[in-house]
């Protein structure tokens, strides 16, 4: 069976979504329809392990993060490229991000 195509969040559910990602400290791109955040670990061992964690959701998701690493640093931008903005895909691996990176 084929996978529904996400569809971009809007609306009441976009701003609920959105207040939630922002009170956990994302924010939108500037010019795009995305949110990004950086998180910072004690090392590098702990920073790729985080990325690993994600991965294998993300896999799962079959939704893929944008990101760069530098030793302690995770950048992450999420976007879903499908319906060109944010979808529900997005705001449920942030969550899962967030949730990982406070433990």
């Amino acid at each position: 069976m084929a996978e529904t195509a996400p569809k971009k969040v809007k609306g009441d559910e976009r701003e609920t979504s959105l207040a939630t990602a922002t009170a956990n400290g994302w924010s939108l791109v500037e010019g795009r329809d995305a949110i990004k955040k950086t998180f910072m670990f004690t090392d590098f061992n702990e920073a790729f392990g985080f990325m690993s964690r994600v991965a294998l959701k993300a896999e799962t998701m079959n939704h893929h993060p944008e990101w760069f690493n530098v030793y302690n640093k995770v950048e992450v931008t999420l976007s879903t490229h499908d319906c060109q903005g944010l979808s529900e895909r997005d705001f449920t691996l942030a969550a899962f991000m967030d949730n990982l990176a406070s433990k």
